[in-house]
C-alpha cells in the first residue's frame, strides 16, 4: 500500500526575507526584492538587477571553518534545511536517520567558486588551485552538506533540471516516500547564480529584463511590457514525511502532496513546446495522480517567468488542461517579487502554496498594469485575496524542455482533528 505523503516543515529563503513569516509577510503585501547588483560590479551587463538575499551569514547555520568550505548556494541550502527541519519540529536521530532522505535540487550549483578558482588558474597556475574547488563547485554538495550537516542517510541525490530542479526534487521525494524507501525527505531546491559569468550568460542570451532603472518593476509576469526575466538567489526545502509518522509526533501539518508531473519537450533547448504542449502534459500527469478533478484546484503558483513565450504558452497549457474552469483559477507568479531563483524557484513555490492553503490568503502578481490580450486569465494582480483554498498546483519549466508539476491539498482529516 503506497503512503500517504504530508509537507510539516518550511525553510524559505528569498529576496523577500528569510524565514516564513518574514517571507509570508513580505508575499501578501507585494513588495519586492529586486534592485541593483550589489555583489559584484554589474555596469557593463545589459542586465544590472537582482533579487539578491540580504543580511544572510552563513555561520549563523554553520561553522565558520565549514562555511568557508561551501560555496553560497551550498550555505543557503544548508541554511534552509535547517530552517525547515527546525519548522517541523523534527530530530534525526541514530534510530530514524536511516530513513531520512535528502534530495535538493540546483540549477547551476557552484558558479562563483569555478569562476574564482578559473581566475586563480589564469593568474597564479595549476599549483594554486583550491583542493576544495571540485567538492565546493559540483551541484550536489548542496545535498551532500546537508546530508552531513543533519546526519540523514536516507535516499541522497541532486536533480538537475535548470529552472524545474526544485520541483523535480520535491516531486521525487514524494516518490520515494509513497513507495516506502524513506519516513522522510528533505526536499527542495538552492541556487547562487548572481555572478559575472552567470549574469552575463543570461545577458548573452538577452533573457534578463533591462528595466534598470526601475528594478522593482522589472519582473512583471504575464504583462504586456515584459521583458525578460530577472535572475534572483535563494533556498526552498520543505520537510515532507509519510501521514503516520507526521501523525505519530503529533506534528504540524500544513498540507498534503498529492501529484507529481514531469514530462520533456523534446523540442528546443531554451524555447518551450508551442502553446506549452509539454507544461500541459506534466499538469494532466499530476491530476491523474491526484485523483482530483480539475475544479479541486483553486490555485496555479505560474511557473510565470516574465518572459514573452513563457508567459504566454504557460498560459495556453493552463487553458488547454482547465477548460473553462481556467478562468474561475486564481493564477499568480510570485517571481514577480522574489525574481527569477532558477533551480531553487520550484522549492520556494511549493512554500508558497503550502502557505496559501494554510492562511486562506492567495499572493499576487505585482506590476501587472498592461494587460496582454494572449495572457487572460486571472494572475491576482497586485494585491493578494482571500481564499479558501482546497488544492494548489505549482509549475516549473526548465530550460532543455523539463516541466514539472505538483499538487498538494488541505489534509481534512488534520483540519477536523480526526
Amino acid at each position: 500500500m503506497q503512503k500517504r505523503v504530508v509537507i510539516t516543515g518550511l525553510g524559505p529563503i528569498t529576496p523577500i526575507g528569510i524565514g516564513k513569516d518574514v517571507f509570508w509577510e513580505s508575499l501578501i503585501k507585494g513588495k519586492s526584492g529586486i534592485g541593483k547588483i550589489t555583489s559584484f560590479d554589474a555596469d557593463e551587463f545589459s542586465s544590472r538587477i537582482a533579487g539578491e538575499v540580504e543580511n544572510f551569514d552563513p555561520k549563523d547555520y554553520v561553522e565558520a571553518k565549514e562555511a568557508r568550505r561551501m560555496d553560497r548556494f551550498s550555505q543557503l541550502g544548508v541554511a534552509s534545511a535547517k530552517m525547515a527541519l527546525e519548522d517541523a519540529g523534527l530530530a534525526i536521530t541514530n534510530s530514524n536517520a536511516d530513513r531520512v532522505g535528502v534530495i535538493v535540487g540546483s540549477g547551476i550549483g557552484g558558479l562563483k567558486t569555478l569562476e574564482e578558482q578559473h581566475k586563480i588558474l589564469l593568474e597564479k597556475g595549476p599549483k594554486r588551485i583550491s583542493p576544495f574547488l571540485v567538492p565546493m563547485m559540483i551541484p550536489d554538495m548542496a545535498v551532500g552538506n546537508i546530508s552531513i550537516a543533519l546526519g540523514a542517510k536516507g535516499p541522497n541525490f541532486c536533480t538537475v533540471t535548470a529552472c524545474a530542479s526544485g520541483t523535480h526534487a520535491i516531486g521525487e521525494a514524494y516518490e520515494v516516500i509513497k513507495r516506502g524507501a524513506a519516513d522522510v525527505c528533505i526536499a527542495g531546491g538552492t541556487e547562487a547564480p548572481i555572478t559575472p559569468l552567470g549574469v552575463g550568460g543570461f545577458c548573452a542570451a538577452r533573457a534578463l529584463s533591462t528595466r534598470n532603472d526601475e528594478p522593482t518593476k522589472a519582473s512583471r509576469p504575464f504583462d504586456a511590457k515584459r521583458d525578460g526575466f530577472v535572475i534572483a538567489e535563494g533556498a526552498g526545502i520543505v520537510i515532507l514525511e509519510t501521514l503516520e509518522n507526521a501523525l505519530n509526533r503529533n506534528a504540524n501539518i500544513y498540507a498534503e502532496m498529492v501529484g507529481y508531473g514531469a514530462t520533456g519537450d523534446a523540442y528546443h533547448i531554451t524555447l518551450p513546446a508551442p502553446r506549452g504542449e509539454g507544461a500541459a502534459r506534466a499538469m494532466q500527469m499530476a491530476i491523474d495522480e491526484s485523483n482530483l478533478d480539475c475544479k479541486e484546484i483553486d490555485y496555479i503558483n505560474a511557473h510565470g517567468t516574465s518572459t514573452l513565450y513563457n508567459d504566454e504558452f504557460e498560459t495556453m497549457a493552463i487553458k488547454n488542461v482547465f477548460g473553462k474552469h481556467a478562468y474561475d483559477l486564481a493564477v499568480s507568479s510570485t517571481k514577480s517579487m522574489t525574481g527569477h531563483t532558477l533551480g531553487a524557484a520550484g522549492g520556494i513555490e511549493a512554500i508558497v502554496c503550502a502557505l496559501a492553503i494554510e492562511k486562506h490568503i492567495i499572493p499576487p502578481t505585482i506590476n501587472y498594469e498592461y494587460p496582454d490580450p494572449k495572457c487572460d486569465l486571472n494572475y491576482v494582480p497586485n494585491q493578494a485575496i482571500k481564499k479558501n483554498i482546497t488544492a494548489a498546483m505549482s509549475n516549473s519549466l526548465g530550460f532543455g524542455g523539463h516541466n514539472a508539476s505538483i499538487i498538494i491539498k488541505e489534509l481534512i482529516e488534520h483540519r477536523h482533528g480526526e
